[in-house]
């Protein structure tokens, strides 16, 4: 017998909670969930859930260097999702291209420093 995995829960730790939530939230398009956990926020956009805890003392994704990915993200149309991350002030830091892989991507870096690659595949578009 085997298990299905029905979904996919992002936990990360931020330095500030309000800051990283108002980013998710303003800046990506979030949900908050009203889940009472006190040092916790719990998001989802989509299929996309994530959980953050606010940790002040936890070492600064940024500093990280390429260990600050922490996901990469399938949408159905990379470029409205470019135009509506970056007209809503996110820091892009790879901008949209088209790769070699088969894929529609842009890469950026959040509020906390950690950074996000979304991606469309390409052939399924054309």
């Amino acid at each position: 017998m085997s298990s299905t995995i029905r979904a996919t829960t992002f936990v990360l730790a931020v330095h500030d909670l309000q800051e990283s939530t108002d980013y998710y939230v303003n800046v990506l398009g979030f949900r908050r969930h009203p889940i009472d956990a006190p040092g916790w926020s719990f998001l989802s956009r989509g299929l996309w859930h994530l959980r953050i805890g606010e940790c002040p003392d936890a070492i600064p994704p940024g500093e990280l260097g390429d260990h600050s990915f922490y996901a990469y993200i399938d949408v159905s149309d990379a470029t409205a999702m470019f135009e509506e991350v970056r007209k809503a002030g996110a820091e892009i830091i790879a901008p949209l291209d088209d790769k070699p892989w088969g894929m529609r991507e842009f890469a950026l870096r959040t509020v906390d420093g950690h950074r996000l690659v979304f991606g469309e595949d390409i052939e399924r578009t054309e």
